[in-house]
């Protein structure tokens, strides 16, 4: 029998999705995994199998955790404007959007991950009913996705 796991998964899985949203996946080597998450490196690869393996479950947890209960919020229609100010001033697309442009073209698993993701945002967009005529959930999100773009590399300098 073996030693009992000495970290939660889920706990760890969400701290690394936190790091790599803002040092991207080129950007975190497993020793910064292991230091930052405090998990040592045999149980990151007992568990995740490889750092990969890791960022996949991020990415994932990210999407179903910070995603899509924002998703449900807009859905909801409670305040679309708080929707529109979580996505663009507080980072919570900052994970898809290092997937879609550094992993996704390289990595399919990932590549659609990212789609997946983005056709609920956009699809949720598209039944929110403040949009202007003629103004479609694709063309939102693109102008949300370009504003969050513009505001990290504000606040980068």
């Amino acid at each position: 029998m073996g030693r009992p796991r000495g970290f939660d998964e889920e706990t760890v899985t969400a701290a690394a999705a936190a790091l790599f949203a803002t040092r991207a996946y080129d950007g975190v080597g497993v020793d910064d995994l292991v230091q930052h998450l405090g998990v040592h490196r045999n149980s990151l690869y007992k568990t995740f199998g490889s750092k990969r393996g890791l960022y996949l479950a991020a990415l994932h947890w990210h999407v179903s955790h910070v995603l899509q209960p924002l998703i449900d919020q807009l859905r909801s229609g409670r305040d679309p404007e708080q929707f529109f100010d979580h996505v663009t001033r507080k980072g919570n697309l900052d994970l898809l959007l290092l997937a879609a442009v550094e992993r996704a073209p390289a990595d399919t698993e990932v590549a659609a991950v990212v789609a997946q993701a983005l056709q609920l945002l956009e699809q949720a967009i598209d039944d929110v009913p403040m949009l202007p005529s003629g103004r479609t959930g694709k063309i939102a999100l693109s102008e949300l996705l370009g504003e969050r773009v513009r505001v990290r590399a504000l606040s980068a300098g």
